[in-house]
């Protein structure tokens, strides 16, 4: 029997890799990669790489001259120019297009706190969210009117071995906020911290994902994929503290301040804050399930954020200091302490 071909676009990311890792241990799939290739050394051997720029428009499709795909899949799509091109790239030569959109494309605050697949897509305060709306209406558009075989995924916040899921983190992301914790140093929590989340391993996300991949089920239909355990705010930076056998000095702070007080130096935590973490979501994966029975969460937050810690303690590759977001952390609690003497 032939093996299906599936390629990814991207495949080496937080989400794709582990797809990648699973798929290509499936001795009915041949796996293909097409991105720069500056992440080789970490694609399983038996997995074909594609090295392109796929920006370079011209230079993929000769690169893909002649080859057809039953799955391609998009992870580094973010704005519609770019899942137009793959609209002219793979019409007619893949039986599924597999786009990875984002759960913060829904409407914050929702009229809902249960989030389903039928939740109104809106976001007036983050752009990255807009755009993947905006991508996931033209890639609709194809499957209604032209039959494009289009498949949305919507994955909230999913983590790895390499990654600590946080709210709220600079530029060079969570690391410094660990330092912070095992410094004994106050931790900026948004809001009350009260909000409830989740956040998925990427091992368990792969599971609900390929489970998607040829499912005739899935055509023209979007799916979220997380996790099924729900934490608030204050439960996930005090599993992370317990994980790290030190007391968390949390600090609360609304995220509306935040906001404002990361505008001049460049956080975007009106986008990541109010526009996703700061109101509490509960996703209703059912729909999910229906296709796929087997996806659960089999590796819970609090076993795997060890994983990550250990992984990160033991790589100071993944130790990115972050000075400019540790010096705000201090003066913006500085100014909170400040102003309640005053008060």
């Amino acid at each position: 029997m032939a093996k299906s071909k599936a390629l990814f676009i991207g495949g080496t990311g937080t989400i794709s890799s582990a797809i990648v890792r699973e798929l290509s241990e499936h001795a009915d799939w041949e796996v293909w990669l097409l991105n720069r290739g500056s992440r080789a050394g970490e694609v399983p051997s038996t997995v074909h790489q594609i090295v392109c720029d796929i920006s370079n428009e011209e230079d993929a499709r000769k690169k893909l001259s002649g080859m057809e795909f039953d799955v391609v899949n998009e992870f580094i799509g973010f704005v519609p120019e770019q899942v137009e091109r793959d609209y002219r790239l793979f019409k007619g030569k893949c039986r599924q297009y597999i786009y990875i959109s984002s759960a913060s494309a829904y409407a914050k605050p929702a009229a809902n706190y249960v989030i389903t697949e039928g939740t109104t897509l809106s976001n007036p305060h983050w752009e990255y969210s807009r755009n993947k709306i905006a991508c996931e209406e033209f890639l609709f558009k194809k499957y209604r009117e032209e039959g494009f075989p289009v498949t949305i995924v919507r994955p909230s916040h999913t983590y790895d071995e390499r990654h600590v899921p946080l709210g709220v983190h600079g530029k060079k992301g969570f690391y410094q906020v660990i330092k912070r914790m095992m410094d004994g140093k106050p931790v900026i929590i948004q809001g009350d911290g009260t909000s409830l989340w989740h956040v998925t391993f990427n091992k368990d996300f792969a599971t609900g994902y390929i489970g998607l991949m040829l499912n005739r089920h899935a055509i023209g239909e979007a799916f979220q994929i997380t996790g099924d355990e729900v934490l608030s705010w204050n439960q996930i930076y005090q599993t992370i503290a317990d994980a790290l056998g030190v007391k968390l000095n949390a600090y609360h702070v609304s995220s509306d301040y935040l906001s404002a007080a990361g505008d001049k130096f460049g956080f975007d935590f009106e986008g990541s804050l109010t526009g996703d973490k700061s109101v509490s979501v509960v996703f209703d994966n059912s729909k999910l399930k229906r296709l796929v029975p087997k996806m659960t969460t089999t590796i819970p937050f609090h076993e795997g954020v060890r994983i990550a810690l250990d992984y990160v303690m033991s790589h100071p590759e993944c130790q990115f200091l972050d000075e400019e977001f540790d010096d705000w952390c201090d003066k913006v609690i500085s100014v909170l302490e400040e102003s309640k003497k005053n008060f």
